[in-house]
């Protein structure tokens, strides 16, 4: 096992890391367990998509530095691949210049689903999302997910072809989303709602999963790749946000029909009276008031306002929201596409463990949600305790990977704490309460990121802190 054989298995183990979406907490400590292990003097500094390696020769006393740069998104099945070599290389299972082949091979590999099959994949998802999270109807459902495959499209396709695009494919998208959300939301007879479609459309790009990483590195005292995220996402979130808002008024900008509808709405809500008004207290300074006045009924409207959608009960089913059983077969539903979209491969036995994972945290937070609705925080951090505690003994125990076992249910508990409050953007809002919604959103995401973090860092210490230690680095959250 030549020094140089040593070295090129921890360079390509780091970029495979940053390549298939490793935590990036862990890719540091990893790097270093395998450098020990493997006795090669190498310090890493690790930043966004790069990974700056300086070899040391105790020899010659001569420094080498290397930089390895690679982006990519979540492949759990190549990620899983990524674990097992590296538990075997250094637990010499397997040679490092076989562990080196391995790694390079899964680099080269083609994605195991067609572009077509992931699209598929989107609209199901965002589809369960619009009614589960966001109090869409059936209506409602297929065109958010509409939204999302085309949004998946785009990402796989033309961003991939156009580094100009890639830049701003996902605020345009955002744009287009809710252009055409606001324009069925202002048919006449209510039959779609604006903030569970347009909402739904845009959630599967939502940085709540940077914002989680991000909190993770602080946490980690990784502050520089920390900082950096964080500021990146909350941005990121107020450009979707914008977009979302800009998309909105751009429909009734050029569309004197959705305006009248609109305000046909607010109309409906209200009763103008015409008269004289007098106070009873003689001392005040206004005694008289005379005119037109404006009366509005809020009663009615919150009473059947489900997650940011008027729902009127005396409506037919198909434009309810679904009933509570139905949860019972769409959570598994998206589990498993929310899966299968990040690359899992369906004949493995970690497909049944993500799903039931997911499943639990998702039942977690719907409990929680019954006893303290409005602290996203909380509910977040419990569902978090519950998916660790499950991953983290499936590691110990059964031998799975945690980090992988865990994803699908951590995604899923950004958008279900986020819809807890309603839509992304509000139904009926001036533009000014819109850009509100917008730092509103950045904010919830924050506290449901740090409430996710404080969850998986508890469950972790209450496996990890009996029983022998491990050999490597935890790969996990």
């Amino acid at each position: 096992m030549s020094p140089h054989n040593r070295v090129d298995f921890i360079l390509v183990l780091a970029q495979t890391l940053l390549a298939f979406g490793a935590p990036s907490h862990r890719i540091e400590s990893q790097l270093i367990s395998a450098a020990d292990i493997l006795q090669v003097n190498v310090g890493f500094v690790h930043l966004p998509n790069l990974i700056i390696a300086n070899l040391m020769d105790q020899n010659t006393l001569v420094s080498e530095t290397r930089f390895v740069r690679s982006g990519g998104r979540i492949a759990l099945t190549s990620l899983h691949r990524v674990h097992l070599v590296y538990r075997d290389v250094l637990h010499d299972k397997v040679g490092v210049r076989e562990g080196t082949d391995r790694l390079r091979k899964l680099l080269r590999a083609r994605p195991i689903y067609p572009n077509w099959v992931r699209c598929l994949f989107a609209f199901i998802c965002a589809s369960i999302i619009c009614t589960t999270a966001f109090g869409g109807s059936l209506l409602d459902m297929f065109i958010s997910g509409a939204g999302a495959s085309v949004l998946q499209y785009l990402g796989l396709n033309v961003a991939t072809k156009s580094a100009m695009y890639a830049n701003v494919y996902e605020i345009s998208v955002s744009i287009i989303v809710s252009f055409i959300a606001r324009l069925l939301g202002t048919l006449h007879g209510d039959l779609f709602c604006y903030s569970s479609i347009s909402s739904a459309g845009v959630v599967l790009v939502l940085p709540g999963f940077t914002i989680l990483v991000s909190a993770l590195e602080l946490t980690s005292r990784n502050i520089m790749c920390g900082s950096l995220r964080m500021v990146y996402a909350f941005i990121y979130t107020l450009f979707l946000g914008f977009g979302l808002s800009f998309g909105s008024d751009l429909y009734l900008a050029v569309s004197s029909y959705g305006r009248h509808n609109l305000a046909a709405i607010a109309l409906a809500e209200s009763e103008f009276l015409h008269g004289n008004f007098s106070t009873a207290n003689m001392s005040a300074e206004v005694r008289d008031l005379s005119g037109t006045f404006t009366f509005l009924d809020t009663t009615s409207a919150n009473e059947f306002m489900v997650k940011g959608c008027y729902r009127d009960p005396s409506w037919p089913w198909w434009r309810q929201p679904f009933p509570w059983w139905t949860l019972l077969f769409l959570v598994p539903i998206y589990a498993t596409c929310s899966s299968l979209a990040n690359l899992q491969r369906v004949r493995s036995v970690q497909l049944p463990v993500m799903v039931f994972f997911a499943c639990a945290a998702y039942a977690t937070t719907k409990a929680v949600t019954l006893y303290v609705s409005d602290h996203l925080s909380v509910i977040a951090a419990l569902g978090a305790v519950v998916i660790g505690l499950c991953g983290n003994i499936w590691s110990r125990l059964g031998g799975g990977t945690a980090f992988t076992s865990m994803i699908t249910g951590v995604l899923f508990l950004v958008p279900s704490a986020i819809g807890n409050g309603g839509g992304l953007i509000s139904n009926y809002r001036t533009a000014a309460q819109q850009y509100s919604d917008t730092f509103q959103l950045g904010l919830r995401m924050i506290q449901v990121a740090s409430g996710v973090t404080i969850g998986l860092f508890v469950a972790q210490i209450l496996v990890y802190a009996l029983g022998r230690r491990k050999n490597v680095a935890h790969f996990a959250f």
